[in-house]
């Protein structure tokens, strides 16, 4: 009976010393998992999308952003025409009280003959007027583009954004 107690405990210990092994194999092994984590964890720097999902964002800016230009043009020129309208009167109230000076001083053809140099001499200030106003009117126009291409620049920057945040 002390053989087969010896063989027991000598088979005990053996497991023991196996086990302690095992134990000792899979510590160094745990032990490295934080470092693995790190080592196997990807980083995105680029994400992809498909040529569909790009056409969709940008049919979706341009149908969000074609009709604030639209409203924009118009408010624009009914802005122009309203200041076309005023210059217009203000010219032709300027042609009337011109012709009430005229007619009110004393001083007969030499008046008139210096009116009518003078109504020659204001159609070209006011052509030269009205060209440097319609160049500012461009300007304008070119300034409101511009500032519409950058903000539908900063939708698209947007609306890319959020898709590849999605």
């Amino acid at each position: 009976m002390a053989d087969a107690l010896a063989s027991c405990v000598s088979s005990l210990r053996s497991s023991n010393k196996l086990l302690a092994s095992s134990i000792s194999i899979l510590d160094s092994g745990v032990n490295d998992f934080p470092r693995m984590v790190k080592v196997l964890q990807t980083t995105r720097h680029f994400e992809l999308l498909p040529t569909s999902t790009l056409a969709t964002a940008q049919a979706s800016l341009l149908a969000s952003i074609t009709p604030e230009i639209a409203s924009l043009l118009s408010r624009v020129e009914t802005h122009l025409d309203r200041l076309e309208r005023r210059e217009q009167a203000l010219i032709a109230r300027c042609d009337l009280l011109e012709g009430r000076l005229s007619h009110g001083e004393e001083g007969g053809s030499e008046a008139a003959a210096g009116s009518r140099g003078r109504n020659r001499a204001s159609e070209g200030d006011r052509e030269a007027l009205r060209l440097k106003q319609m160049r500012g009117k461009k300007e304008r126009l070119a300034y409101a583009v511009e500032r519409l291409v950058m903000q539908a620049q900063q939708k698209e920057r947007q609306l890319r954004m959020s898709v590849a945040g999605k």
